[in-house]
């Protein structure tokens, strides 16, 4: 008889560890959902073996949730499918947490350069929409950006200009981040930038009136 409570008591936590794994598996659900994936390129490779060349596959995968979170990643497989998958999860695994501009624009100009890629990256006025091409657009479309141009200045290899745009992402400072690493007050630093930014727009309005009158 004091066997039988001991069985009872496997039996309730066997159901308890099976409940954990659906919860895991909707958290997993859930994640993967708010996650959207934009394939920026897939490339055939060769390796070169006894008897003749194996070919496989290279693809190369931005994620992101559209609110300020983005990563990449990159795979290679036999066939297409698995390559973007193992990409998929390579990107997930290094997400990084970008500070945006009224959750629209970046809050400066900002350059990023990694071996021979080299990117311009300008914030932009409402309304201005993605000025940007190639892998560029793909990530800022998964960052959830809405108003920004942007240059790739250096080589036209996507590896590289993907990840100088992340180095420059990754640099990318709010102002509550500079406030506390000067000691000033978040009001400071938005007051400067909107003199700056007023200064910019006046300076312009007298080129044009001046090319107007030429």
């Amino acid at each position: 008889m004091a066997q039988a409570p001991q069985r009872n008591q496997r039996e309730g936590g066997g159901g308890r560890r099976d409940g954990g794994r659906r919860d895991g598996g909707r958290r997993d659900q859930r994640e993967e959902s708010e996650f959207i994936e934009r394939l920026v390129s897939i490339n055939r490779v060769a390796k070169v073996v006894k008897g003749g060349r194996r070919f496989g596959f290279a693809a190369i995968v931005v994620v992101g949730d559209q609110s300020g979170r983005v990563a990449h990643g990159s795979g290679k497989a036999r066939e297409v499918p698995e390559a973007i998958r193992k990409a998929t999860e390579a990107a997930k695994r290094k997400i990084i947490r970008v500070p945006l501009r009224d959750g629209r624009t970046l809050h400066h100009d900002v350059e990023g350069h990694y071996g021979a890629g080299h990117v311009v990256l300008r914030a932009a006025p409402p309304g201005t929409g993605v000025i940007a091409g190639g892998p560029l657009r793909a990530v800022f479309e998964c960052l959830g950006v809405q108003d920004v141009v942007a240059k790739s200045i250096g080589t036209s290899n996507p590896h590289n200009m993907i990840k100088a745009a992340f180095e420059a992402l990754e640099s990318m400072m709010s102002p509550r981040a500079v406030a506390n690493r000067r000691g000033l007050k978040v009001a400071d630093i938005i007051s400067r930038r909107s003199v700056q930014d007023s200064a910019a727009g006046a300076g312009s309005e007298e080129a044009e009136t001046v090319e107007a009158e030429a």
